[in-house]
């Protein structure tokens, strides 16, 4: 068993240092829901109406609705108020045992003694047992100040928590207030029938029947194969990779393809570079404004020399600035001038 709580037991001036356990468990089997058609997980998720967002426990905060207006409590509002931070089951009274109804028991806890000694606990314990008494307690427990009862089972010190006054109900049931009489015959053979069934209470001789019955199908489907793997019931998006997450997983897709498509590209603009065409290499290596750049050189030249020297400037300069593409077209244009010039 886990300790939920440690604190101490005090009254008067009496310390009695203890860790609570709680006292019983649900043997209930647990059930999640799956869809129908394939047998998938079903899942709920926590959703900002005002955003839209999925949102975790560590930016949930509790507000209190009071008509159109809302107060919002944060952990720290509630950490602020002085029975949060309580550690002690405090005894306010020892009354007698019978006058508490059990109506007003909620859970119970199992109470381990602390510390170097435990005779406090011994001394609490046995007073409790001598005097016939329950100790009435209040205590803090998950940030609520409780009442509860403090009794003896066995060797065990047992804190029962208790409702509050006001949390039990009043109820008025008009047929409870019925004058129908009840003769005497009748009343015999109620006694008669209460006599047939009176026993000692015995917890063990009962049985949670429908539970056990929940166990042997669930075993015989099993047997029989009727059954999925675990694992599949999740499919294939997981419960991090949903809402926005699933939104990053298509852009990160989307970014993924864009790149595959541009690589693509320039492989395919390689292969045409290849062949030796002057248009497609200028275009590609040089980019469209510098294959422009070196057209309108070559086409001022007038000549074939030129378009062929601004083929060349534009294959070279790929990487570089158009300014020096036009350049090396303008100094190729004049150099075949000079020559016709000399030959002539």
């Amino acid at each position: 068993m886990r300790a939920i709580w440690s604190g101490s037991i005090t009254f008067g001036l009496v310390n009695v240092p203890v860790k609570a356990y709680s006292a019983a468990k649900k043997h209930d089997i647990s059930f999640h829901q799956v869809h129908d058609a394939d047998g998938g997980r079903i899942r709920y998720q926590r959703r900002c109406e005002v955003c839209g967002k999925k949102i975790d426990y560590e930016h949930i905060d509790k507000a209190y609705e009071d008509g159109e207006q809302t107060v919002v409590l944060t952990d720290k509002d509630f950490k602020s108020l002085p029975e949060a931070q309580n550690d002690e089951i405090e005894v306010v009274q020892f009354v007698p045992s019978d006058q508490i109804d059990p109506i007003m028991f909620g859970k119970s806890y199992f109470l381990e003694p602390q510390g170097k000694s435990p005779k406090s606990y011994l001394l609490l314990r046995q007073a409790l047992g001598d005097t016939d008494r329950t100790a009435v307690v209040t205590f803090a427990l998950r940030q609520k100040t409780r009442l509860g009862a403090l009794r003896v089972q066995d060797d065990v010190l047992v804190l029962q928590s208790m409702y509050w006054a006001d949390e039990v109900r009043e109820v008025d049931f008009p047929a409870t207030r019925s004058q129908a009489k009840i003769g005497t015959k009748e009343k015999k053979l109620a006694a008669a029938l209460v006599d047939q069934f009176a026993s000692d209470f015995t917890p063990e001789e009962f049985e949670d029947t429908y539970q056990v019955e929940l166990h042997k199908l669930v075993d015989a489907k099993l047997e029989q194969g009727e059954s999925l793997d675990t694992a599949a019931t999740f499919g294939d998006v997981t419960e991090e990779t949903e809402g926005e997450d699933a939104e990053v997983i298509d852009l990160m897709q989307a970014l993924k393809a864009s790149l595959d498509k541009k690589r693509g590209g320039r492989k395919a603009a390689g292969g045409r570079s290849s062949k030796g065409t002057g248009k497609s290499s200028g275009t590609t290596s040089g980019g469209t404004s510098r294959a422009k750049s070196g057209t309108k050189s070559r086409t001022k030249s007038g000549t074939k020399s030129d378009s062929k020297s601004g083929a060349k400037s534009g294959t070279k300069s790929g990487a570089e600035s158009g300014s020096k593409s036009t350049t090396s077209s303008r100094k190729s244009s004049s150099a075949s001038s000079a020559k016709r010039r000399k030959s002539a």
